[in-house]
């Protein structure tokens, strides 16, 4: 008898939950101090914790602010997987960062993880006096399971008006949940995500099919992107989801939406944590040279 899908869910949970979390160790920063502090925000999905990296240097106004989500298939919770991001974004682009510590699968499913990221980034928005940065100059993003919770975070933002993300980055993103994995290409034979983990994944984050073509779990299969935020869009030459990545940028661009799109050669998923390093440094330099220049505007 097949094991079910959280099961397995719960397996790589327990057993390569700290390896997939891994940074290859010349892309941790470790020349940038770590400046932090804990906060936790109530949610209409229980209380989500977060870790708040502060910029090294003061200034006389608040500075602005950018929602960090992470990766891990919607089923590791290793918010700690992008501290090296984290670090160099607030040290460079000069702007606080919340890192999200939103609940994963098998044990909270969707819509669980998308009403903590959305009503964190409210609470973000509209705290900033309290919290020292300046709500109103915000941007969000996140890599892998973290860029589609970014999209859908900014779906959400439009429909509510709550708050108008100045950008949003998406690095790596799966946008389409209902295609079967299998139809995914890539360019070399043996990419980092296989058929499998990834069907593990979508069955445990999403365990019903009818749900996986819903826009806040899709957003590639969405045809209403107008008025979305500005987009930095990455993807990998090698990954299984790069086509999904670049037809979104596509269509975001299509529907009049501002798109920075940089697809990187030679690397495969989540390249910005695994290397290569000077690749991986590339990519994280760019998110922080669009986030300084869009939260600055």
């Amino acid at each position: 008898m097949p094991f079910s899908p959280g099961f397995q869910a719960r397996g790589i949970q327990l057993l390569l939950g700290r390896m997939m979390s891994r940074v290859h160790k010349d892309l941790r920063f470790t020349d940038i101090p770590r400046r932090t502090e804990t906060l936790r925000v109530e949610t209409g999905a229980g209380p989500v914790t977060c870790t708040v990296y502060r910029p090294p240097a003061g200034t006389d106004t608040p500075p602005p602010v950018y929602v960090n989500f992470h990766g891990g298939g919607f089923v590791v919770a290793r918010p700690e997987q992008d501290d090296h991001i984290c670090r160099r974004i607030a040290a460079t682009a000069g702007c606080v960062v919340i890192n999200v510590d939103y609940a994963v699968a098998p044990q909270r499913q969707f819509p669980v993880p998308v009403t903590q990221a959305y009503d964190v980034t409210a609470w973000v928005a509209a705290n900033g006096t309290a919290g020292g940065w300046d709500g109103t100059r915000l941007a969000v993003g996140g890599h892998s399971a973290g860029a589609n919770l970014t999209a859908a975070v900014c779906r959400l933002a439009r429909e509510r008006g709550d708050f108008a993300p100045r950008l949003q980055i998406l690095d790596s993103a799966p946008l389409d949940q209902f295609a079967d994995p299998a139809t995914k290409r890539s360019v070399v034979a043996k990419p980092l995500l296989s058929p499998q983990l990834m069907r593990i994944f979508t069955a445990a984050y999403v365990p019903d099919p009818a749900d996986r073509a819903h826009p806040l779990v899709s957003p590639a299969l969405a045809d209403d992107l107008a008025g979305l935020p500005p987009a930095l869009v990455v993807t990998a030459e090698n990954d299984r989801l790069r086509d999904e990545g670049d037809a979104y940028a596509k269509a975001l661009e299509a529907a009049g939406v501002p798109v920075t799109h940089r697809v990187f050669a030679g690397a495969d998923h989540y390249f910005t944590h695994t290397g290569p390093v000077p690749t991986g440094k590339e990519a994280i330099d760019l998110m922080a040279s669009t986030l300084r220049t869009a939260l600055s505007a």
